[in-house]
């Protein structure tokens, strides 16, 4: 039946975890059993938070598919603590599949830690001795020593895919070498499987915006509103792109339009009027905040 039970986190953009598990074993004509141990709220720019399923959850799972369909591989990756370690051991050692691969996820493509050390300790000596083999990404390796050790691609949704394809071929018969022979021939590592979103277009409609918007708010959240986007997301956008949270661009616009209206002859409650704030004094309070000096002293030096 070329059953394959995928054990493992979540990834809302289908580049990894459960959802690429069932995409690539699917696509090769397996037939994928999944539990899933860590619920993950992410998008393209990375990881937001987790929720960790509950261990004898997790355990239940396992045990409500692999009773009624025996895999004959199972193929293990997010494991984010030692209760989630122990319920899949003891499953490992309860059904003695004839192939286990773990997949270790040591951190995210966006570089968020997922295994610490004790953790990494933890799953060196309960888990990687009831391992055929560990497929790792080549930074991750030194980490782990295994009787077999399957070095993948830095990209974290590759060094999975390869996994899930070795997979596959073990199901249908193959040696271990010869599955990773088959699924490194199938998926040249030139190919890149992941998904980019609108970050670098939503950052310019965020730009742009405060050329007309600058002076009706000086709000993130009617930024984020006007654009459809959640205030968290728009940070994460611009954070990547410049390094700056979207308070931080708001804020340096508006600093940008108050110096132009000091070169002017324009009051400086005039000004305060003109860009909506509350009073003079508001206004006086933020430039002299993110300046040092107050508009009447900048307009003097001018």
């Amino acid at each position: 039946m070329n059953v394959i039970l995928t054990i493992t986190g979540s990834d809302s953009t289908g580049g990894a975890g459960i959802q690429a598990d069932i995409k690539t074993i699917s696509s090769l004509g397996g037939n994928a059993l999944s539990v899933v141990t860590t619920l993950t709220i992410q998008n393209t720019l990375g990881i937001q938070e987790f929720y960790d399923i509950p261990a004898e959850v997790i355990e239940r799972q396992i045990d409500a598919v692999a009773d009624d369909i025996v895999p004959c591989v199972v193929k293990i990756g997010m494991i984010r603590n030692v209760y989630t370690l122990s319920a899949i051991t003891r499953c490992i050692k309860r059904y003695a599949p004839q192939w286990v691969l773990f997949s270790p996820v040591v951190s995210s493509s966006h570089e968020e830690l997922l295994l610490d050390d004790e953790l990494i300790h933890k799953i060196q000596h309960e888990l990687i001795p009831l391992c055929s083999a560990i497929v790792v990404r080549k930074r991750d390796a030194a980490h782990f020593s295994a009787s077999h050790v399957i070095e993948a691609d830095d990209n974290h949704g590759r060094c999975n895919e390869l996994c899930s394809t070795i997979a596959v071929y073990l199901s249908q018969g193959m040696t271990l070498d010869e599955a990773e022979k088959k699924a490194r021939f199938i998926l040249p590592p030139e190919v890149n499987t992941e998904l980019t979103g609108r970050c670098l277009s939503l950052y310019r409609d965020f730009v742009a915006m405060q050329d007309t918007e600058c002076k009706n708010s000086h709000d993130v959240i009617y930024y984020a509103n006007a654009l459809n986007v959640s205030a968290r997301y728009l940070s994460q956008v611009t954070r990547k792109v410049a390094n700056q949270s979207p308070k931080a661009i708001i804020d340096n616009t508006l600093l940008t339009r108050i110096k132009e209206l000091l070169r002017t002859d324009k009051t400086i409650q005039e000004i305060a009027y003109a860009l909506e704030f509350s009073s003079q004094a508001h206004l006086t309070n933020f430039f002299k905040k993110l300046t040092g000096t107050t508009p009447t002293n900048f307009r003097k030096k001018q």
